[in-house]
């Protein structure tokens, strides 16, 4: 029995063996083709995913500013009109706080913060109608306060007037209670008693006289005075001797000396006053006035000469 492979048949085994070969070689570059088909296009949706992404997250923080700043405009707005400010401060911060992360959001966080942002639309609403309100309210605190200054302004502006006519009245009343002294006289007495008036030498001056009368007042207060007279030289010093009965009153808030004082028991009627003071060393010569005083008003004034 013949065993030998009939020679037209080598050929054809080794053809097929070839040509599973070359299917099997384009069965690979199919798949490698598709291969890498797919991944280009899965490189390209996710290279677009992440420019949305990218593009989202710049118009989302673009958002958070402009949403920072509102609420910033609403704070500065109700602060100044006195309101409480505790929750947009809070919400104002968080929106800073998000804004300030470096890290890329997700597409869920961006809708997430998104609806966040919409909701802060409505609160933004919300404090804007609280911003009038409360504009109302200053605005009517305002004219309240300003008639509550008008009405005190009119009331201390009566109380001036009434001060004022009180003043007047006191100054009428101080005026009408003042004394008098009239038909004023001085002279000079000599050694022997005799009189000169009006101008006169030292020769002729051992005493000085002064005589007044006090004139009825029935409207002062009846009771002790006490009537201070001042001759005053011609340099404007008061003549005064402590020992010789002179000392100190007060006039006008401040002490002045007088040269002689008599205390007396006023009824409301005429009185008539006389005071002798003894002259000592010679006067200078030259005009000399003589104040009568009492109850802190000058009641009287005269002049006389010595030469």
């Amino acid at each position: 029995m013949n065993t030998n492979t009939p020679p037209d048949q080598a050929p054809k085994k080794s053809d097929k063996g070839k040509n599973i070969l070359i299917i099997v070689l384009l069965l690979l570059v199919i798949f490698s083709g598709v291969k890498l088909y797919f991944d280009s296009v899965d490189k390209t949706q996710k290279t677009e995913q992440i420019l949305v992404i990218s593009e989202e997250n710049d118009h989302l923080n673009r958002r958070i500013d402009s949403m920072a700043y509102q609420l910033d405009l609403r704070i500065n707005e109700i602060e100044k009109l006195g309101g409480d400010v505790d929750s947009l401060v809070v919400l104002k911060e968080q929106l800073l706080a998000e804004r300030s992360t470096d890290r890329n959001r997700s597409a869920a966080e961006i809708n997430a913060l998104n609806k966040k942002i919409d909701g802060f639309s409505g609160i933004l609403i919300e404090k804007d109608g609280e911003i009038s309100r409360l504009k109302q309210v200053n605005e009517q605190l305002f004219t309240e306060n300003q008639e509550l200054k008008t009405s005190k302004a009119e009331i201390e502006d009566s109380i001036v007037q009434l001060n004022l006519k009180q003043d007047q009245l006191e100054e009428k009343v101080n005026i009408a209670q003042k004394l008098q002294a009239q038909n004023i006289m001085i002279s000079a007495v000599n050694s022997k008693g005799k009189e000169r008036d009006g101008s006169f030498k030292n020769r002729q001056l051992e005493k000085l006289k002064v005589a007044f009368d006090i004139s009825e007042n029935k409207v002062t207060q009846a009771g002790a005075k006490v009537i201070y007279v001042q001759v005053v030289a011609p340099n404007n010093q008061v003549i005064f001797d402590i020992a010789k009965g002179s000392g100190t009153f007060s006039i006008d808030g401040r002490e002045e000396f007088y040269t002689a004082k008599q205390s007396i028991l006023y009824d409301n009627k005429a009185k008539s006053l006389i005071y002798l003071y003894q002259k000592g060393t010679d006067y200078p010569e030259g005009k000399y006035e003589v104040r009568i005083f009492s109850d802190g008003f000058k009641i009287g004034q005269k002049t006389f000469e010595i030469k």
